[in-house]
């Protein structure tokens, strides 16, 4: 069990750390982007995301490119900033980030589906389990050609290959955001398996 006067001493850390994750998570660089490029607002169109694939719709992909690599770095600096405090402070600063995300305070919870700042967070924790992320997703794009099919995949493979490699908390940590990215594709499974999922260079 841990101490109870080392979990007072560390609480306000924690605390500070969930809050100040979730605030960076919670910019909306998607939506940000495409006003500032004059393309209105990219919740009108498609899923009605803010996400990158949402923006790729805009038919800009330079766009789309931007508001991934901005919402990765969105989880990885929190986790370094979090880092700078010890590794739970890391930890807990990009779980605030990948919620953050998900559910931004200034568009009424109504975020992202969490992959671009879910793999932000792994490269800031461990990088390893990036390019673990990085060839399950490719391998299972090139066979499938489904994006969506290739990121739950890989979700579900990351926190397994997390524990076999010995890092336990960090596994633990995916364990629930892998669940909860799975559980924000849950149109996306339904179209799946109903077979109206949109392949990888499908038009339209």
């Amino acid at each position: 069990m841990p101490d109870p006067i080392s979990w007072q001493v560390s609480l306000p850390y924690f605390s500070a750390a969930l809050f100040l994750g979730y605030l960076l998570g919670s910019i909306p660089f998607g939506l940000l982007i495409t006003r500032m490029a004059g393309l209105g607002d990219v919740r009108n169109i498609g899923s009605g995301n803010i996400g990158a694939t949402n923006v790729l719709r805009t038919g800009n992909k330079s766009l789309a490119a931007a508001t991934l690599l901005l919402d990765a770095l969105k989880g990885t600096t929190a986790v370094l900033i979090g880092g700078m405090y010890g590794p739970d402070v890391a930890i807990i600063a990009g779980f605030g980030a990948f919620l953050g995300h998900l559910y931004p305070v200034w568009l009424k919870f109504r975020g992202g589906k969490g992959v671009a700042t879910y793999i932000g967070v792994l490269l800031g924790l461990l990088p390893i389990g990036l390019a673990i992320f990085a060839i399950v997703w490719l391998v299972t794009a090139l066979i499938s050609r489904y994006s969506s099919l290739a990121a739950l995949i890989a979700a579900i493979v990351v926190p397994v290959a997390m524990f076999l490699l010995g890092h336990i908390q960090i596994a633990e940590l995916f364990t629930v955001m892998s669940a909860i990215t799975i559980i924000k594709h849950r149109a996306n499974i339904s179209r799946l398996i109903s077979g109206q999922e949109s392949r990888i260079g499908d038009k339209g």
